[in-house]
């Protein structure tokens, strides 16, 4: 009798979840999940995730807190793929890629998710590009 697989097959990049990691503040850590299901990677584009996940939180009693700075928010960076290494960090991943051809950073806004690496299950930090870069000077946790 054989092993059961220990993960399921890879979803196509035509019908992929991502986590998108909503983050209010660095210091305190305070952040919160948005769940987008069957998504294609290959024709979503940076700018329209990023529509589509303020539109969320703002359409989304649970994310109440967040109202205030959901339109400020500005800038999206990789957190994690499925089944790859995990940051130490808990609120966003500030490391640089090991691989020369993985972008961290999502600054073109007319590219696709798939052309930045995206895959099923990947997790994405949505964030204010201020807040990160005075974080990355002073990476001081408040809490």
């Amino acid at each position: 009798m054989s092993a059961p697989a220990l993960n399921t097959p890879d979803k196509p990049v035509t019908d992929a979840t991502l986590t998108i990691r909503v983050i209010k503040s660095f210091p305190y850590r305070t952040s919160k999940n948005v769940i987008l299901h069957h998504l294609d990677l290959t024709t979503l584009t940076v700018g329209e995730l990023k529509e589509r996940v303020v539109k969320d939180v703002l359409a989304n009693g649970g994310f109440r807190p967040y109202y205030a700075i959901a339109p400020k928010l500005d800038t999206m960076r990789l957190y994690t793929k499925a089944h790859g290494t995990k940051t130490m960090n808990l609120i966003i991943n500030m490391e640089e890629s090991r691989d020369e051809n993985q972008e961290m950073m999502f600054l073109d806004e007319q590219r696709t998710l798939a052309s930045y690496g995206c895959e099923h299950e990947t997790e994405i930090s949505f964030f204010r590009n201020e807040d990160y870069e005075a974080y990355k000077k002073n990476p001081e946790e408040k809490w």
